[in-house]
């Protein structure tokens, strides 16, 4: 029996590189003999990306397009793409060609070897800043420290899945999530392949360091609670170097007959006042996880549809 695949890719500002992904994607899929569909989510473009991708919609049905209501974030967006699609095997990769659609048919192939997640690793990043590259692995280091679901350096959001995990994907209701880390909490026997990301056919990435921080601290609260047990050893270890001074400070009486040091009173404020900051932090955070789970909103709001 013939297999149906979908693609499913975001959009965020690709006016002028969509029609490319998908002159891309049909060259690459169509050699592969599968009934195939593209789902493609507008995830709050300010620019004309949703009317050209429509264009092409009117002449090839095959093509099937979600417009959310505002910007809900890519992992919102995958996941529209993924409850609307209708494929046996479903492959998620961006639309800015960043992650190489030449990978497809080998990915398709472990699929009928019967590996159910097909995942990646980007290896390099072609003409990626000093910057990026730092933070982007400073982020997997310290994930991967904090979190008891373990992530490959380099791990992406293009993967091939069955449609049984796409359906426990779909299922799972948490609102904060953090796709990558969500398919390794999954399981089910994977495959990982390794490639080199190009540069962006077209357009500016929307990606930067405030989002990469978000997303850290978003990733790390939703698979970790290591942070909660740091800042209370931190407590604990503060204390400890507090009650050490403070048998200084009565040593210090008794021997010189004074007190002395502002200076070492204002140190011991602003350390027990700094450690008290972040622990509150820290637990603010996991609160505004709650915060958001309780209020039970959609993940995302569909203002339009063509060809679903």
């Amino acid at each position: 029996m013939n297999q149906m695949l979908s693609i499913v890719s975001p959009m965020h500002n690709e006016e002028h590189g969509i029609l490319e992904f998908i002159s891309e994607i049909k060259r690459i899929v169509s050699p592969l003999g599968h009934d195939f569909e593209i789902v493609l989510v507008d995830d709050g473009s300010k620019d004309k990306t949703y009317e050209v991708a429509k264009s092409a919609a009117k002449d090839d049905k095959r093509i099937k397009l979600l417009k959310l209501s505002r910007n809900f974030g890519k992992e919102a967006a995958l996941l529209a793409g993924l409850t609307y699609s209708q494929g046996d095997l479903i492959v998620m990769l961006d639309s800015d060609l960043q992650h190489p659609p030449e990978l497809i048919p080998s990915m398709v192939a472990k699929f009928q070897e019967g590996i159910e997640v097909v995942k990646t690793i980007r290896t390099y990043t072609e003409k990626q800043s000093l910057q990026s590259t730092l933070a982007s692995k400073m982020f997997y280091y310290i994930f991967n420290k904090l979190s008891y679901v373990p992530i490959h350096s380099g791990a992406t959001d293009y993967l091939l899945i069955s449609k049984r995990v796409k359906e426990v994907f779909c299922s799972m209701g948490e609102y904060d999530r953090f796709n990558r880390g969500l398919f390794s909490w999954i399981g089910f026997e994977s495959f990982t392949f390794e490639y080199v990301a190009k540069e962006r056919f077209a357009g500016e990435t929307s990606f930067n360091l405030r989002l990469l921080i978000r997303l850290a601290l978003s990733s790390i609260t939703s698979f970790s609670g290591k942070p909660l047990r740091i800042s209370f050893y931190v407590g604990l270890c503060t204390l400890g170097v507090l009650f050490l001074y403070l048998l200084y400070v009565v040593y210090d009486f008794f021997h010189h007959g004074t007190i002395r040091g502002w200076s070492s009173l204002f140190f011991s404020i602003t350390m027990l006042g700094s450690v008290q900051l972040i622990s509150i932090g820290v637990l603010g955070e996991y609160i505004y996880r709650i915060y958001n789970e309780v209020k039970r909103r959609p993940h995302y709001i569909v203002d339009e549809k063509s060809n679903l």
